[in-house]
């Protein structure tokens, strides 16, 4: 027996070495390969597993002080072979403590004591707990390990105060408070890596289980709550106008104003209970947020995001009435829930609904986003696009973003201007690719700027907003571009049909493109994430050749880009010959483009378009 396993995890780990031969695969990754959890087909192994949670929260909430007091019971369930005696819990709220590492300076208003436990017990023994150290992880070892396929229970009580600066979560305005990151967590522990223990520096972001939530938020009368999940009371939290207002809104395709102004001011719209609690529930999904404030309106709409079902998701908002961009999110939002179930990424939006809530941060929760309010319409539905797009990556797909930003920024960058051109026309939307995606990096001869795509996220500082958002977008254009529409989108959803609710990591990406789309693609993945080449293509010469001429083309920056050649013609005419990346298939460095005419060429110019050129003067030959 030994020796057949043994001989099956060397030729599953030779299988996988011919296959992917020319791509790095560093050491654990090769392990995870060998133990048949991840397969060199791109699918999940046949010994691939996950572990999860079920949570049970309960926050009192006081926005006027901000103070939040939680209790929670988790039951974490061990999936994996192997024996746990440790457990790593998360506390992402201690990077408000004074001394937790971070990437940037903060001032006063941004530091509180964390999170503070005030009880810890696990299968009913109480732990002995010191609050002081001020990292995001706390290792906590186990009486009795936790054996493969047992589970255990843990009980929390634990209280925070809000800060004063709001970023992704703290207060919003004096009795108003968006609260992320809120609850102590289990640690992912996976495959290839075993327990997650990075800490969150204050820009790293998701890496968490698929887990089940109950939350109960327990609020003053007169303050509402959004959060992440279903509303299991309404009837019971709202007064009847309210609720009334609400269920009609999850047929309706016009905004209903659920909680006006003028309603907020007369102080009717809740239950008048001294504490109201709000109960959500979700299952199956990796986080939950949420908002509280007396002094937020409250819109709400419905759209079908799944014409086969006729299925349909709310679209809420919740913001100052003030705001004159946010009164048009909801109808925003119903626009971008529907045209990325159906186009691109053309998965119907798998969650209940949406709520954008008006913040700071531009960030996006499961179910939610806290985004700024802006003068310009255009500008806040870009934002909002974006955070929209996230739902599918990562929270569709339970990636590593912490480690791989790249596998969900690069992709909601991609559908950020795929939704853009629909909405605002083909050059504005990329004009502002352009600005917010590219002219950063291609404009900067940095080091730094041009690090491998592949550079784990938790390792860079600087150019991390280039490997996380437009390299990985401009990667996914190119090879939708080399492998057209049909073929590009039946790849991307057999890698997300794969993956969808488990945790994929690049080289899952890699080599299920390559094995739905039946293409070998270990050469422009290799040159789009392993190299540290950017984009600069320029024109050696024209010469004349057999039926026409020939336009040799050096890729000075080496990025397999796609590009146009424009040719003017003594007479006046022009042509436009569109060249995919394929060209650079069998040689990165070098292309020769043959221009079959009878005419005389007067001018060569080569465009990228959103594949803006480092240096646009050596792109232009004139004979």
């Amino acid at each position: 027996m030994l020796k057949k396993l043994l001989f099956t995890t060397l030729l599953g780990a030779a299988v996988y070495q011919t296959q992917a031969q020319s791509l790095y695969t560093p050491r654990d990754i090769k392990a995870a390969f060998a133990k048949q959890t991840r397969s060199p087909d791109g699918k999940p192994g046949k010994n691939y597993w996950q572990n999860r949670g079920r949570y049970n929260i309960t926050v009192t909430v006081d926005p006027k002080t901000r103070n939040v007091n939680g209790t929670e019971q988790i039951i974490y369930i061990n999936n994996s072979p192997d024996t746990l005696r440790l457990l790593n819990l998360k506390f992402i709220l201690n990077t408000h403590r004074p001394g937790a590492a971070r990437f940037s300076a903060t001032d006063k208003d941004y530091l509180t004591e964390g999170i503070q436990v005030d009880k810890m017990q696990i299968n009913g023994s109480t732990q002995k707990w010191n609050n002081e150290p001020s990292g995001t992880n706390r290792g906590v070892r186990l009486a009795k390990p936790l054996n493969p396929g047992d589970s255990l229970k843990l009980d929390i009580d634990w209280h925070f105060q809000a800060s004063v600066q709001s970023g992704r979560e703290g207060m919003l305005n004096p009795s108003t408070m968006f609260l992320a990151y809120f609850y102590p967590r289990v640690a992912v522990y996976d495959d290839y890596n075993g327990w997650d223990t990075l800490e969150f520096l204050d820009a790293q972001e998701f890496y968490n289980d698929f887990n089940d939530y109950t939350l109960n938020v327990k609020a003053p009368k007169n303050f509402i709550v959004w959060a992440t999940g279903t509303l299991q009371n309404a009837k019971e939290v709202l007064q009847p106008e309210y609720y009334k207002r609400l269920q009609k809104s999850f047929t309706s395709d016009s905004t209903v104003h659920i909680a006006t102004a003028d309603d907020i001011a007369k102080k009717k719209v809740t239950a008048q209970k001294d504490l109201n609690t709000w109960t959500w529930t979700c299952t199956n999904i990796s986080d939950v947020a949420l908002a509280v404030s007396d002094n937020y309106v409250w819109d709400a709409a419905s759209v079908i995001v799944d014409p086969k079902t006729k299925r349909r998701a709310s679209m809420q908002a919740a913001f100052a009435d003030s705001a004159a961009d946010f009164h048009k999110v909801v109808q925003f939002g119903r626009h971008s829930l529907s045209w990325l179930s159906q186009n691109w990424p053309g998965v119907p939006y798998p969650f209940p609904k949406m709520t954008s809530v008006m913040g700071f941060a531009d960030m996006e929760y499961p179910m939610m986003c806290n985004d700024s309010h802006t003068d310009s319409f255009d500008f806040t539905q870009f934002v909002q696009d974006h955070e929209i797009a996230h739902t599918w990556m990562p929270f569709y797909m339970g990636i590593n973003e912490s480690r791989y930003a790249f596998m969900d920024e690069g992709w909601a960058t991609t559908f950020e201007l795929l939704i853009g051109t629909a909405e605002f026309g083909k050059q504005k939307a990329e004009s502002l690719f352009k600005q917010f995606r590219v002219a950063g990096w291609i404009n900067n001869k940095s080091t730094y700027q041009d690090l491998p795509v592949i550079t784990p996220s938790s390792e860079l500082r600087m150019g991390y907003g280039n490997n996380a958002y437009g390299k990985p977008a401009l990667s996914h254009l190119a090879l939708k571009d080399m492998l057209g529409d049909e073929l590009f989108k039946k790849a991307l959803h057999g890698y997300m049909d794969r993956w969808n609710g488990k945790h994929p990591i690049p080289w899952d990406y890699f080599n299920s493109m390559s094995n739905v789309s039946g293409q070998d693609l270990n050469w422009f993945f290799n040159n789009w994430y392993f190299t540290n080449y950017y984009i600069d293509l320029a024109v050696q010469g024209v010469t004349k050749a057999d039926g026409g001429y020939s336009v040799a083309v050096q890729n000075v920056g080496g990025f397999a880009v796609p590009f146009d050649v424009k040719v003017t013609y003594a007479d006046g005419s022009t042509e436009n010959l569109h060249q995919t990346p394929a060209v650079w298939k069998a040689d990165q460095k070098q292309a020769a483009i043959a221009i079959k005419t009878t005419k005389t060429i007067q001018s060569v110019t080569l465009d990228g378009g959103i594949f803006m050129d480092a240096t646009v003067r050596d792109n232009t030959f004139k004979l």
